[in-house]
């Protein structure tokens, strides 16, 4: 299989490493193509057997998948400068927030489009990624696509294209979700007297124990936070501050208001 990555920025990069790391491509069989002429020779020592190209560079791709990776603000103005087309039975995969399949169809002229939304871990092979597809994508296609993002982490086949706008306030925002909670936590442990590195060390490594407790308990999370929160205790009373401030309708408000502007972005 030979893969062509349209905008080799950081996911781009991500997403080749992760197909060689998993030997599921041959790096000879990888063409990595980038706006910025000042990066090719960058990108070609991190990538030392595979072609590396500028836009203005090519006249054709000789690839049977096509990542189109440049940032979605960028896409339109891309769309229209290429010197070059895609042939019918190439399979573009977009892992542009935001950009509609019917949009990219339209303005590469081409019909066999998957529509991917991954998120930041991504770039650690730990990320989760929500696809779908255009009409006519063969279900064979599809296997193939899903092993190349399963290299990345996870990846979900969704039906309606319509949610991957709450994808992207879910998983592709989220982490950002999390690093403003951490932030708080370490802001706060050092308004205590602890030291801002201590600090960092302590919730950190309480937000990686919290991880694996959620993910290998058979009890749920309102049970895993009663075996934290005994009566009359203290995180009983950091939990009580949170349920008078309303702090878990504030998240719910802020992730609505993420996939309100994902989808105002679609338009």
């Amino acid at each position: 299989m030979k893969i062509a990555v349209l905008g080799a920025g950081n996911m781009g990069v991500s997403f080749s490493k992760s197909f060689l790391k998993y030997e599921l491509i041959k790096p000879a069989n990888l063409h990595l193509i980038t706006r910025k002429k000042e990066k090719i020779q960058k990108i070609s020592e991190e990538f030392p057997n595979a072609k590396v190209s500028s836009f203005d560079e090519v006249s054709e791709i000789d690839a049977d998948l096509v990542i189109i990776a440049v940032k979605p603000q960028d896409f339109q103005f891309v769309a229209e400068n290429l010197s070059f087309k895609f042939n019918e039975s190439q399979m573009l995969l977009s892992i542009m927030a935001g950009i509609k399949i019917e949009k990219i169809q339209n303005l590469l002229h081409h019909k066999k489009v998957v529509r991917a939304m991954p998120n930041s871990p991504t770039l650690l092979g730990m990320g989760i990624t929500g696809y779908t597809s255009a009409e006519g994508i063969s279900f064979t296609d599809l296997i193939q696509i899903e092993r190349l993002l399963n290299s990345t982490g996870r990846s979900v086949y969704l039906e309606d294209e319509n949610l991957l706008d709450s994808v992207t306030a879910l998983s592709g925002s989220g982490p950002a979700y999390f690093y403003y909670i951490v932030d708080a936590m370490i802001k706060a442990g050092s308004e205590m007297g602890i030291d801002e590195n201590l600090s960092k060390l302590f919730v950190k490594q309480t937000m990686l124990g919290a991880y694996h407790l959620i993910n290998n308990s058979d009890k749920n999370l309102e049970e895993l936070i009663k075996d934290v929160a005994s009566k009359g205790g203290t995180t009983e009373a950091a939990l009580k501050t949170f349920e008078e401030k309303e702090l878990k309708n504030i998240l719910r408000k802020g992730i609505l208001a993420a996939e309100n502007r994902s989808r105002e972005l679609s338009k």
